[in-house]
């Protein structure tokens, strides 16, 4: 059996649950020290360090002259995609695009009494830095996610980071680079890239924030360099969540199961059903198309280590269930999707009905699929325009009413034990200039 079936009442449900939500949570002792060796050596040692650690963990060589993607290298790169795979990826921008300009926070400001103007401003971040991961595979969906709402936000400049298979950089980032207007690209990755954004390098300048996803020594990367600069989340391993009733087709649930387990053996994928004939055929249909899945082994250890399919006692379960797991992805392939939805309080993303598919949402959907994993729906959110901005207060009172509301606030800070902050008020109140 690849994904054992379970009841949500069973006595050791709360081990599976933990088994899966816990999964990739706390950091391996020895990575972590690792991590902290790298970040430091190129907080210290800047271009030396990084490159060194690329030549040793990445096996290219850089130099000063050759870590940047030059315009010639972007140019030669971004041909050798085809015409209609360009236009995909243009139509799938646009989407993006036009989905995230509903995000748009303007200033504002407000007076709520005469001689009072209160408001806040919003300011875009002036640099951002971009992990693109690669090695092995090619993600340029994650560099419009990250960098069409960054564009739309009015950041200043944005860097492109992407570790490049032999010095290299791969025709589909090229491609989509250029599509979001970047420039800026350097052939680096993992710890030793996020810290080179973090601290600045000789060649590489220091960001405000780090945003996009990367294995576990970058994960670990972000969380050691946050407070240096801003991060948009710990990325954990992907996750679904399906909730599916009777109408639902056990090709398509098992199908959307699949889709997150080939990502890594660390993802989980979760099906939850009233249905107990629908449990039984998605298990079925699992290991019928598991058959002729290229990438079969690392779902099958997915499926094997962190999947499972749930079986409760009415939908209002499944949503309680769900809620609870807080999953990054979340489908309801049911009958009435939009009631479903009513009860859904945590969730990176939702995708309702039969035809609705979490793979449409990393691609052409517009929404952002740089979501919170490990249950951090629970207090996150997916990416989006206001991560790349910031809310600056703005206030003003006149002379009249720091007379009305001057004396309060000084006696409040001197409750606090702030006689300075109190004497700031009053020696204005007195008409003193010093």
């Amino acid at each position: 059996m690849i994904m054992r079936i379970a009841r949500t009442t069973d006595s050791d449900f709360e081990a599976l649950y933990q088994r899966i939500t816990q999964r990739g949570r706390v950091f391996d002792e020895d990575l972590w020290k690792v991590v902290e060796k790298i970040v430091d050596d190129v907080a210290r040692k800047g271009d030396e360090a990084l490159f060194d650690y690329t030549q040793r963990l990445d096996g290219y060589a850089l130099t000063a002259e050759t870590v940047a993607v030059s315009g010639k290298e972007l140019e030669e790169a971004a041909s050798r995609v085809e015409a209609s795979d360009l236009a995909i990826m243009r139509q799938a921008a646009q989407r993006i695009e036009a989905f995230h300009r509903h995000q748009i926070a303007e200033n504002w400001t407000v007076s709520d009494e005469p001689g009072i103007i209160l408001g806040q401003r919003i300011v875009p971040l002036e640099r951002v830095g971009i992990y693109a991961p690669g090695g092995l595979a090619s993600y340029p969906s994650t560099v419009l996610m990250a960098a069409v709402p960054a564009k739309i936000a009015g950041v200043g400049e944005i860097i492109l980071v992407n570790p490049s298979r032999g010095g290299q950089i791969h025709p589909l980032i090229a491609a989509t680079a250029k599509l979001c207007g970047i420039s800026r690209i350097f052939k680096i990755g993992g710890a030793q890239a996020v810290a080179a954004l973090a601290y600045g390098t000789e060649t590489i300048p220091r960001v405000d924030k780090i945003v996009g996803p990367g294995n576990a020594y970058v994960a670990a990367a972000k969380k050691m360099v946050f407070g240096q600069v801003s991060i948009d989340m710990i990325a954990g391993p992907s996750e679904i969540l399906i909730i599916a009733d009777q109408t639902a087709q056990p090709a398509f649930v098992a199908a959307d199961l699949l889709s997150q387990a080939e990502h890594d053996e660390m993802a989980s994928a979760v099906l939850v059903t009233p249905d107990e004939v629908l449990a039984r055929e998605v298990s079925v249909e699992l290991k019928r198309q598991l058959e002729r899945l290229p990438r079969r082994t690392i779902a099958e250890r997915s499926l094997e280590a962190f999947g499972a399919i749930l079986v409760t006692d009415n939908l209002e379960g499944a949503v309680t269930v769900a809620n609870r797991f807080a999953p990054e992805h979340l489908e309801l392939i049911v009958e009435d999707p939009w009631k479903l939805l009513e009860g859904i309080k945590h969730a990176g993303a939702v995708f309702l009905g039969h035809y609705t598919p979490e793979a449409i949402g990393d691609y052409i959907a517009g929404p952002n699929h740089v979501l919170p994993t490990g249950g951090t729906a629970r207090f996150s959110s997916a990416l989006g325009v206001y991560d790349f901005v910031k809310r600056i207060s703005v206030v003003c009172f006149s002379r009249d009413v720091l007379e009305d509301y001057g004396p309060k606030a000084a006696r409040f800070a001197r409750l606090e034990g702030l006689d300075a902050h109190g004497n700031s008020i009053s020696l204005r109140l007195a008409g003193k200039n010093s």
